[in-house]
């Protein structure tokens, strides 16, 4: 760091990616991508849109706020369309802890939750996850924190009920839950629905898992409008132009192909349950998965052994380096090509 860099930033550990090696070709299972690309659809509006990039994007979002809305059955202003569902979170942390109102989230989850946390210099406590590493949903009743819960949850793949999110939504009358559904649509069920029924709710989504839009950089979130107000207003103070064109073009041409959209879960799906029994088979513990990747562990060869052997192999997983995850390595499903490559791989690991 320079000299310059401030002095409030001296405790806090940036979020860490996935690696991205360019060394070599890699079967890459390790950041939970769409082995499919997007629709023809939203590849042809993002190449008619590049034609218009000297103008500046609606930052209202409409033809894409509207289509949205209208797919998940809300009103337009009940609707944030954001930079990766990570900008939303983001606001959402901004907007509703402070001193006063602490933010609330499991010890293993998704590790921007922290970052977001110490970046603004905010107090927050974690709630550890059960031994088969399920969200104890006592710990965040009645709790009068700002609460985070990814659901599915990450990198653990295990899901709560649309009646168990209700409950804590329900028992935190004045404090704010966000439910971060970046992988509901692989098996989960979506909490969208309650944001009728409840003013203290967020829900918040991504193009970039099952919408197979990455690389684009495209989230939202679901809630009352007074509650959007409260994010649009920190939208509007940071950068108003936060979707750019091709961006947005993308996202409406996704969304005029929903059919592929859910043919393309279905298919992760399918090769979730196959690989999932053949890991079994070799022996190993895996996790049940409302996602797109696996989390599995085997009693003969740590996780960070076979992470390191895959690789040499050219096949990326994620490996968690932290006590109650480092047995496990976190695997992301893609083609049947590229699962039977990996599981080719990791029985030769197993038989040396």
């Amino acid at each position: 760091m320079s000299r310059f860099f401030s002095h409030k930033f001296d405790r806090l550990t940036p979020y860490t990616p996935g690696e991205q090696p360019q060394d070599k070709q890699y079967i890459k299972l390790n950041t939970n991508e769409s082995p499919f690309p997007p629709s023809e659809k939203a590849q042809t509006a993002a190449a008619e849109a590049a034609a218009r990039l000297q103008l500046y994007p609606d930052p209202t979002c409409k033809e894409l706020r509207e289509k949205l809305a209208a797919l998940y059955g809300v009103g337009p202003e009940e609707v944030i369309l954001t930079n990766g569902s990570d900008e939303v979170l983001n606001f959402a942390f901004m907007a509703w802890c402070d001193d006063t109102r602490p933010a609330l989230f499991p010890d293993i989850t998704y590790g921007f939750y922290k970052v977001f946390a110490e970046l603004y210099s905010l107090p927050y406590t974690t709630c550890p996850l059960a031994e088969d590493f399920s969200v104890r949903i006592e710990d965040y009743m009645g709790c009068h924190k700002t609460v985070f819960l990814a659901n599915p949850n990450a990198p653990t793949g295990l899901a709560l009920s649309v009646a168990q999110v209700e409950e804590i939504v329900k028992s935190n009358p004045d404090s704010i839950v966000v439910i971060d559904e970046a992988y509901v649509d692989f098996g989960g069920e979506s909490c969208v629905p309650l944001i009728r029924q409840y003013d203290n709710l967020l829900v918040t989504g991504t193009f970039s898992k099952s919408r197979s839009m990455a690389g684009a950089r495209l989230g939202f979130g679901f809630a009352c409008p007074a509650l959007i107000q409260d994010l649009e207003t920190l939208r509007y103070s940071t950068n108003p132009y936060n979707i750019n064109r091709m961006t947005m073009a993308a996202g409406l041409g996704q969304l005029a192909d929903e059919d592929t959209t859910r043919a393309n879960c279905r298919t992760v799906m399918e090769n979730r349950t196959y690989t999932a029994e053949k890991l079994t088979a070799m022996g190993f513990t895996v996790i049940p998965s409302c996602t797109n990747f696996l989390f599995a562990s085997h009693p003969a060869i740590t996780g960070k052994d076979l992470y390191l052997k895959l690789k040499d192999r050219g096949v990326l997983v994620r490996h968690f380096d932290t006590p109650r995850l480092t047995a496990y390595n976190r695997i992301t499903i893609g083609s049947r090509e590229q699962m039977d490559a990996l599981l080719a791989a990791t029985q030769a690991i197993l038989e040396e």
